[in-house]
């Protein structure tokens, strides 16, 4: 006799589509400490001649250790740029290097694999952050007590000054970090973290920036409506019809076209120019 769908399945997917929300998966990264220990070597600092300081930042993660950490059977997920990278188990570090810029990071709770099916549990961080070249940075995560300070350059109400996931001084991290293993990737707690994603921001922010020109060119046709220069196509011809003036978004997104493909045609060299490294 063939069986129904699951109750739990059938729950996840009423929940995905009243959110309406864009659902991510971690199955096989997302083991906590009750299933997977971290065992790696004890904290290291990346060398300063190992990764790209003129245009780059080195951000650590940490979460130190402690007994709600050691009962989790799902750890966190960390996502930078709208990309998973890790979940972060207790007693553990990893690092990224980044572009330098506004980068985007996301910590989402699991549920059966499963995330950003909504509400605060899920979604534990939420922010932006604006990292300078050179600069190496110090994300502390827990769920049980608050670190002795935070990170100078954060405003009192930014998200990553208070709760579970905050941004660190140097003095405070190097206390706490210490007693850290580097997070391996193992069998059911995979992850891509330990190396450069610069190439990733920067694909990411091509991105968005193509998404912001395309809205501004229909704001900038509608402007030209308004004033009467834009020409109506007939109505035996559907394809003609246009601004009469060259159109300013469409001048910069064709800029934007130009410095993506110089960029990838860069990243496809094989010395190391411009900093980039690669890891699929």
């Amino acid at each position: 006799m063939r069986k129904g769908i699951p109750a739990f399945l059938l729950t996840l997917l009423t929940l995905v589509l009243v959110s309406g929300c864009t659902v991510y998966q971690s199955f096989g990264k997302s083991s906590g400490n009750f299933i997977r220990s971290v065992n790696g070597p004890s904290f290291q600092p990346v060398p300063s001649d190992e990764w790209y300081q003129e245009e780059h930042a080195l951000v650590y993660f940490y979460r130190p250790d402690s007994n709600w950490a050691r009962q989790e059977l799902t750890a966190p997920s960390f996502y930078v740029d709208d990309r998973h990278y890790f979940n972060m188990r207790g007693n553990a570090y990893t690092w990224l290097e980044m572009h330098a810029g506004e980068r985007q990071f996301d910590i989402r709770r699991p549920f059966v694999g499963f995330e950003g099916l909504g509400g605060s549990f899920d979604h534990i961080l939420e922010a932006t952050v604006e990292l300078e070249a050179g600069e190496i940075y110090y994300l502390r995560y827990s769920e049980v007590d608050s670190p002795a300070s935070v990170h100078p350059a954060l405003d009192d109400d930014h998200p990553m000054a208070s709760g579970d996931a905050v941004l660190v001084d140097e003095e405070t991290a190097l206390e706490e970090i210490g007693q850290t293993r580097f997070l391996e990737s193992q069998l059911l707690a995979l992850n891509s973290a330990g190396r450069s994603i610069a190439y990733f921001n920067r694909l990411y922010e091509f991105e968005r920036r193509e998404e912001q020109l395309k809205k501004e060119r229909e704001e900038e046709i509608e402007r030209m409506k308004a004033r009467g220069d834009y020409r109506s196509a007939r109505w035996y011809w559907p394809f003609g019809g246009g601004p009469t003036r060259p159109l300013e978004s469409e001048r910069e997104l064709r800029a934007l076209e130009r410095e993506r493909n110089a960029f990838l045609e860069r990243s496809r060299g094989e010395d190391g120019r411009d900093g980039w490294r690669f890891d699929s």
